[in-house]
């Protein structure tokens, strides 16, 4: 007869492994890609608990005697008792991201965190919230302390208050993508709760459970709240990142997919792989490591082969366009892909004429510059110097023309060389310059390989049109790559229903790609100098509005919004020059305010000069995150 308590046994076991791959994944994922978001960051905290509720809950599972998960079963509690605090402190992330913010609730969280830990506290060295638990078939559980339903009702209210935030956030949304993302997050925002509340301490230890249905349950939920997590992760993703949805989407589905997926299905084969002493005469353990080896790589093929069906799904609207962009990422002539091509046609001409050594020079800036080279470099050297460029219009009296017949390719002889000018295709530009040491010609070439010169000539200067072409899309798209960031910020920005109209996004150093360098060289003139005076920091909010204050210069403005930032890194208590935490801050004030030497503050603060430099690098990166707080709170102020 079917064991069904078995199987929802197994199921549960396979839905919680599930459930801890996902909440891990994720976590990995959002703080890799996205950790300068809030939203991102406590969301961070939540897949955190929920990794260490199912860790142990996996581990429980697998463990036979009850003294032995007991300790485990307690371990869980580090991310149980911890939820309530995080899940307000996620919502109110969220919140804050539609501009609502509020001191109250703040202080609410301050409030949560301290009853998080004091039930932590409670839940790991004392029998008030959780005792020594029992077993019944494979279910072990904890039972319920005096304090339980105290703790069991902060986590209702906490899990409520927190809802509630999410759907006033998304409320505020105006456009459909918001509304949808805040939809799906609404929905899925009850999952970390149901996955780790401690249900079965509601039970009476005494009282006989429904073995079946409480693992059908069991197995159930975990299925559902690993739907939710992934549904979370994705509305999350979208929180702070400058990427377009083409960028955001596919990359998490592909991460999902290489990840996750495949060490789901290595782990459930792990499980399923009969616990048998031989399977077709090899030992067990023999039999799992060559499964598990196909079994990835069968999947890695698959996920390779589904991908453009993925793709064609995600990009519908855009599939023409992506597509060509993808062509053309394949058919980019890089500079190296350049040299290579060059030093395969050169080859093949030396090799066609007989000749050891020979050249191939691109046109930059007026001069030559060796692209490839085969033979005696430093004769190759000798002719670049001296055949420069504008001898190609006025060639000396000593150079002659010659051409290897029957080849049309009219060559330059200098000094053992006979060089021939890279043309455009119009033939109104040079492009570069070819290089043969050839001492005579001593018989013509056959009629096939004059045409094989010609050719590969021809190729030659191709090569090198195009990629003085694509240099040419490169310098525009690098000029306008500051705007395309701006235009994909003022996308990605969601409105928000804030009771007045919608103002005009402005823009802001702080998002620009050169922001962090703007920083430095402005600390490096910050007693005076162009970089300060024109920095584009001057633009700042927060320097606007100390401007308006204190009715000074915008120099001077922006030289004491530096020296707040610096400032704000100083530690508490007296100064120190050697202690670790005054590091950061000494090397700023000594090394901009006071205006020392390097080697002067390396003496001091015993330490060498390139390291020194490091910690000056870090400082500095320091100083730019506070200055862009102290912008972000000044744009929130009316």
């Amino acid at each position: 007869m079917w064991d069904w308590a078995q199987f929802f046994s197994f199921g549960d076991l396979i839905f919680a492994i599930v459930d801890l791959i996902i909440a891990f994944s994720l976590l990995t994922y959002i703080f890799s890609r996205n950790l300068t978001s809030p939203v991102s960051r406590t969301f961070g905290a939540i897949l955190t608990c929920v990794t260490v509720v199912y860790a142990g809950d996996v581990i429980v599972s697998l463990i036979d005697d009850l003294p032995r998960a007991i300790p485990w079963m307690r371990f869980q509690w580090l991310g149980i008792a911890m939820l309530p605090a995080v899940y307000l402190h996620f919502s109110d992330s969220v919140l804050n991201a539609t501009g609502l913010r509020s001191r109250r609730r703040r202080a609410a969280i301050v409030v949560a965190y301290a009853l998080s830990l004091a039930a932590l506290v409670l839940a790991l060295f004392s029998d008030l919230i959780v005792q020594d638990g029992v077993m019944a078939y494979t279910i072990k559980r904890l039972t319920a302390g005096p304090l339980f339903w105290g703790f069991a009702t902060y986590f209702a209210l906490a899990t409520i208050v927190g809802g509630i935030n999410v759907w006033r956030a998304r409320q505020r949304c105006l456009t459909p993508t918001s509304i949808r993302r805040m939809t799906y997050l609404s929905v899925a925002y009850v999952a970390p709760a149901l996955g780790t509340f401690p249900f079965l301490l509601v039970a009476s230890p005494t009282t006989p459970l429904p073995y079946t249905a409480v693992l059908a349950l069991a197995a159930a939920g975990n299925f559902a709240v690993a739907v939710m997590l992934v549904l979370m992760g994705y509305s999350v993703a979208y929180y702070g990142v400058l990427s377009p949805d083409r960028v955001v989407k596919p990359s998490m589905i592909h991460f999902l997919l290489r990840g996750p997926f495949v060490g789901i299905c290595v782990i459930i084969l792990m499980l399923i792989v009969p616990r048998v002493e031989s399977i077709l005469g090899l030992p067990r353990d023999t039999m799992l490591i060559f499964s598990a080896m196909l079994l990835i790589v069968l999947l890695e093929l698959a996920i390779e082969l589904a991908e453009p069906f993925i793709d064609r799904l995600i990009y519908r609207q855009d599939l023409a366009e992506l597509e060509w962009l993808q062509e053309l990422d394949k058919r980019l002539l890089t500079t190296t892909d350049l040299k290579q091509f060059l030093e395969n046609l050169l080859t093949a001409l030396c090799e066609l004429l007989r000749v050891r050594t020979g050249f191939v020079a691109s046109l930059a800036g007026g001069k030559w510059q060796l692209e490839t080279v085969t033979g005696d470099l430093q004769a190759v050297q000798r002719c670049l110097e001296e055949f420069p460029p504008e001898m190609l219009f006025h060639p000396p009296d000593s150079a002659r023309t010659a051409r290897l017949e029957p080849s049309r390719a009219e060559f330059i002889r200098t000094d053992g060389f006979w060089v021939l000018p890279l043309r455009t295709r119009n033939r109104e530009a040079t492009l570069g310059l070819l290089g043969l040491y050839i001492d005579a010609q001593e018989e013509p070439l056959s009629l096939e390989a004059g045409e094989a010169v010609d050719a590969l000539i021809a190729q030659a200067e191709i090569a090198l049109e195009d990629r003085h072409l694509q240099q040419g899309v490169f310098a525009a798209l690098r000029s306008i790559i500051p705007e395309i960031e701006r235009i994909q910020r003022w996308r990605g920005t969601v409105r928000y229903d804030v009771g007045e109209p919608l103002e005009i996004i402005k823009d802001s150093p702080v998002y620009a790609p050169e922001y962090q360098r703007w920083v430095k060289e402005a600390l490096a003139h910050y007693w005076g100098g162009p970089k300060l005076s024109q920095s584009p920091l001057l633009n700042l909010r927060v320097v606007s509005r100390r401007l308006r204050q204190q009715e000074t210069s915008p120099v001077n403005a922006l030289r004491a919004t530096l020296a707040e930032a610096i400032e704000a890194l100083r530690p508490a208590g007296p100064r120190h020059m050697t202690a670790s935490e005054w590091l950061l801050y000494n090397i700023l004030e000594m090394r901009y305010i006071q205006g020392k030497r390097v080697r002067d503050i390396a003496d001091t603060l015993a330490m060498s000069e390139s390291d020194l430099y490091r910690k000056q690098r870090i400082a500095i990166e320091q100083v730019a995150r506070v200055l862009a707080d102290m912008e972000r709170q000044a744009g929130e102020e009316p």
